[in-house]
């Protein structure tokens, strides 16, 4: 399999900031974008291999699942940390531009459009996200093969800690409503069941679609990119930011998740505690029912 992943990174220290890409301290965010690039290519890359102790030789591993992967990182106005990455050169390209630093996901879809017809999926991330399911893609695509490819799997977005009110937590729960009811019908297929090694598994429309990435295969891809909407740089969801992410699959796919009570199903880690160590401050738990 070729997969393409672009990934939107920036960084500039900016005392008013209020986004990990704004602080100080640049190394929060060169240890997120290391454990981004490294973890897909340990994840889903050929270079594999286990030992085998007898023989004390070490044979290919997990070749069937193994990808072609290219990583291409979009910057913009030098405000970036590449050049502080300790990683092989082979392991990313540098695509410079001149965007809007909060609009560079535009960028991020204008690099998967022009390599329409070389890869079966085309991938979005932000800088911080990291997966760790080597069965993710596997998953993605039982998932449309069960549900179309109009029907488009996010993963959930989750962080973790061992100093908070609790370990793990998923950061992007329900929005009320009315914020992307202008873009999407969540009554429409508002939820799919299915089952997967034997365990009943249930994904509902999901009404908040923002994850920071998408996957697309390459059907969706060539799909989204035909619609009048493609690229249209809109930004009325909350803010350009989360529009560049995400408003334009919601324009055009049903966006599903899976149920909180089977979030881990697809999951994706974002680097650090800013949503997590809300609980307990500007988030209360909830009181059993």
């Amino acid at each position: 399999m070729r997969i393409l992943f672009s990934i939107a990174h920036f960084f500039r220290p900016d005392s008013k900031g209020k986004h990990a890409s704004q602080r100080k301290n640049p190394q929060p965010r060169i240890q997120a974008l290391t454990q981004t690039i490294t973890n897909l290519h340990q994840l889903f890359g050929k270079s594999q291999s286990i030992i085998n102790i007898g023989q004390r030789l070490a044979f290919p591993a997990n070749q069937p699942q193994g990808s072609q992967l290219d990583i291409i990182i979009c910057t913009t106005q030098d405000c970036h940390l590449l050049d502080q990455l300790s990683l092989p050169s082979h392991f990313y390209q540098h695509y410079p531009t001149q965007a809007e630093p909060f609009l560079l996901g535009f960028e991020c879809q204008a690099v998967l459009r022009d390599n329409l017809g070389k890869y079966d999926y085309y991938c979005f991330l932000e800088d911080d996200l990291i997966i760790h399911d080597p069965w993710f893609f596997v998953k993605l695509n039982w998932f449309t093969q069960q549900a179309s490819d109009l029907s488009l799997l996010q993963p959930n977005r989750y962080e973790v800690s061992i100093n908070n009110l609790t370990d793990k937590a998923y950061v992007d729960g329900d929005l009320l409503p009315r914020v992307t009811a202008p873009f999407q019908n969540v009554q429409e297929q508002a939820k799919l069941k299915g089952k997967i090694m034997g365990m009943p598994i249930t994904f509902h429309r999901a009404l908040n679609p923002h994850s920071g990435c998408y996957f697309l295969n390459a059907n969706q891809m060539t799909y989204w990119s035909r619609q009048e909407h493609f690229l249209d740089r809109d930004t009325s969801f909350v803010s350009p930011l989360e529009s560049a992410a995400t408003l334009g699959i919601m324009k055009t796919f049903r966006i599903y998740k899976t149920v909180p009570q089977q979030a881990n199903f697809l999951e994706i880690q974002h680097f650090g505690t800013g949503f997590l160590s809300l609980i307990g401050k500007q988030v209360s738990f909830a009181t059993s029912k």
